[in-house]
């Protein structure tokens, strides 16, 4: 009895945050199409300029799904993936300049001693086949552990690529620098160091570190119109978080959370904010569970212009923010409730959205004609 009234203290103090726009399922503004069923957790989608699709799945499988009819190829020459928990085949993304190098990059968990590590790769297509796989990093990650791996990929379209990594489930590794994880990677699209990365002249910070003070980004997008690298991470119990990524920041994590303990209503961390340390420019309470981010830019829908998308796997809807010239977060709207755990978005040359369930779907968004 004595504990009720810390605990409606706590909720009180919280009721602030919890605001935000009713869930929609607007079927007036939009057609949803199911386009493939049947696949396992599908984590990574890329379009090839052929009308077809690469789906990466969880469960170390790679699929081709032809956009025109519909049907589904299994690809071959996958490596050993480690399968479990959270791990296993990650994301899938070709290479800015894939018309000349044919290179397709992904990300998956490596077996290392019986340990995972999140990974990096790079292979080429051939007749329905993964040829000349390279692991371009295999980052100091490694852990029994199966959870917070991290693994989205985005390219900067200026000759690298980012990474993300989750903390394995060790909240000290991401402000540890010794180590790759709770980070966000640039490298070369070969695998190689940048000679501007910002830690390369500090002997304390691994050099391919980009930011650190992560707990688990599943969302990372490069908008190369405006040159910014946008993250999005689940956060414990609350306190997912968007972030604008910028070199060498710290992003704060476990530090400073907005979320709460699992076993209590405790605040995660020494409090919300401390200096030297990132706001977000969105945090969610309760939380969402984040899967997946882009920033549209399409002509399909030009009211969304500059809005954030992202998948939630807990409450189960296309989340869209809306930003103001400042990129600070001033509204937000639950779209598709009815899908289920959405856990992958990406946006099509047309504007058309594709998203993707945890129950095995991939769906297309298109306007309604005019």
């Amino acid at each position: 009895m004595k504990q009720y009234p810390l605990i409606l203290s706590l909720l009180f103090l919280l009721l602030p945050q919890l605001s935000f726009s009713a869930p929609v399922n607007d079927v007036t503004r939009f057609h949803t199409e199911t386009i493939a069923t049947g696949l396992g957790v599908p984590w990574g989608m890329s379009l090839l300029p052929n009308s077809t699709m690469l789906i990466s799945q969880r469960e170390a499988r790679l699929t081709l799904l032809n956009l025109e009819t519909n049907k589904l190829t299994n690809i071959t020459g996958l490596p050993k993936v480690k399968v479990g928990g959270q791990g296993g085949l990650f994301d899938v993304a070709l290479s800015p300049d894939y018309a000349d190098s044919a290179w397709i990059y992904f990300s998956y968990n490596k077996d290392v001693d019986g340990q995972g590590a999140t990974t990096l790769a790079r292979a080429k297509l051939i007749d329905k086949k993964l040829q000349d796989w390279q692991d371009l990093i295999i980052t100091q990650s490694r852990t029994s552990k199966k959870v917070h791996f991290g693994g989205r990929i985005t390219f900067d379209f200026q000759g690298h690529v980012f990474l993300s990594i989750g903390d394995r489930g060790t909240r000290s590794n991401a402000q540890n620098l010794h180590n790759h994880a709770g980070s966000i990677l640039r490298l070369n699209l070969d695998g190689t160091i940048p000679h501007d990365n910002p830690f390369v002249n500090d002997s304390t910070v691994l050099d391919e570190i980009w930011t650190y003070g992560h707990r688990n980004p599943q969302g990372l997008f490069f908008n190369k119109q405006t040159q910014q690298l946008w993250a999005i991470e689940h956060g414990p119990r609350g306190g997912d978080e968007i972030n604008l990524i910028n070199a060498a920041n710290n992003y704060g994590w476990p530090t400073i959370s907005y979320g709460m303990e699992y076993w209590g209503p405790i605040p995660v961390g020494k409090g919300k904010k401390r200096e030297g340390m990132e706001q977000p420019v969105k945090y969610y309470i309760p939380s969402i569970a984040p899967s997946s981010l882009i920033q549209y830019s399409g002509a399909a829908f030009p009211e969304w212009t500059g809005n954030l998308f992202a998948g939630a796997l807990t409450l189960q809807h296309l989340n869209k923010v809306t930003l103001d010239e400042n990129n600070k977060a001033v509204d937000e709207e639950r779209l598709l409730a009815s899908l289920g755990r959405i856990r992958n978005i990406i946006e099509s040359p047309e504007g058309w959205l594709y998203i993707s369930t945890d129950n095995g779907q991939i769906i297309r968004i298109y306007p309604k004609a005019q």
